[in-house]
């Protein structure tokens, strides 16, 4: 059940990368609104795991 769950993440991130790389090309509107959400996505794992690096929250 655990690698099933672990296959999805991983085609959803792919699927996530092909849209932003094909958004950039100029695809259709649907891979634009996927590629934003993926970027957004990206950005809340970036800072979450910059907070658990910091507890403070403050920047070194």
């Amino acid at each position: 059940m655990m690698v099933l769950v672990l296959c999805c993440i991983l085609v959803l991130t792919i699927g996530g990368c092909v849209c932003v790389w094909w958004a950039a090309r100029g695809g259709p509107r649907w891979t634009r609104a996927v590629s934003a959400a993926t970027l957004a996505a990206g950005e809340l794992a970036r800072r979450a795991s910059r907070y658990d690096r910091n507890p403070n929250g403050q920047d070194d």
